[in-house]
């Protein structure tokens, strides 16, 4: 019973600290003191560190070396190099699913850009929660049509380990232009053009690094 309500407090923990850092409530790089949190949460140091070894292998907390747990750093090669790993998996799985998309494929990319594109991108807080759950319905559903478990469930790790930038102040600026590279996208991918769609696929990729790199501090 013991073991099933620590494993309980900390899942429960782990989705409070996810969200919080997702949603920007810790700055690039700081701390994240257990004991703080365990104080925060009302629960023991042995729930909290379970918690937080949780958020390091979705990459979204590092684990230092004598020195605990941190929100990973704005100026941290890992950008660099998930933008590659998405850059050599995510155009493949998109000419896969644009060779072996059905119709109904096609209407699921439609609608998920339907929604994306009404979905305010930011609020007073930064980047909307809904617009990330949009954001990662639309690519997830060009994706789809590839049919490949595997490279999907690459992506989802990928993509969650991606996610944390997209709330920094670096992707809160008027550089993106994100309805026409969503409307470009979609219209490449039921258009049946691999070669474009792949290279815009690309682009929108590489340009969340290219703009967090500009804005480093």
């Amino acid at each position: 019973m013991m073991a099933v309500m620590k494993q309980m407090l900390s899942g429960q923990v782990y989705a409070d600290l996810r969200e919080a850092i997702l949603r920007g409530d810790f700055a690039p790089g700081a701390a994240l003191k257990p004991q703080e949190l365990a104080g925060r949460h009302g629960v023991s140091l042995a729930v909290v560190r379970e918690a937080l070894v949780r958020l390091v292998g979705d990459g979204l907390a590092d684990r230092l070396t004598n020195r605990g747990f941190a929100v990973p750093s704005r100026s941290d090669q890992r950008w660099q190099d998930l933008a590659e790993a998405r850059r050599t998996v995510e155009p493949a799985m998109l000419r896969m699913a644009i060779a072996r998309g059905d119709l109904d494929w096609e209407a699921r990319v439609r609608a998920a850009h339907h929604r994306l594109s009404r979905t305010p991108v930011l609020d007073d807080r930064g980047v909307r929660p809904e617009w990330s759950r949009a954001h990662h319905d639309f690519h997830r559903a060009l994706l789809d049509g590839c049919g490949n478990q595997v490279l999907l469930e690459t992506f989802e790790r990928l993509w969650l380990a991606s996610e944390l930038t997209r709330h920094w102040p670096a992707e809160r600026g008027p550089e993106r232009d994100h309805l026409g590279e969503h409307r470009d996208l979609e219209q490449a991918a039921l258009a049946r053009d691999a070669d474009t769609a792949a290279a815009l696929l690309d682009r929108h990729v590489s340009l969340t690094v290219e703009i967090l790199r500009a804005t480093r501090a």
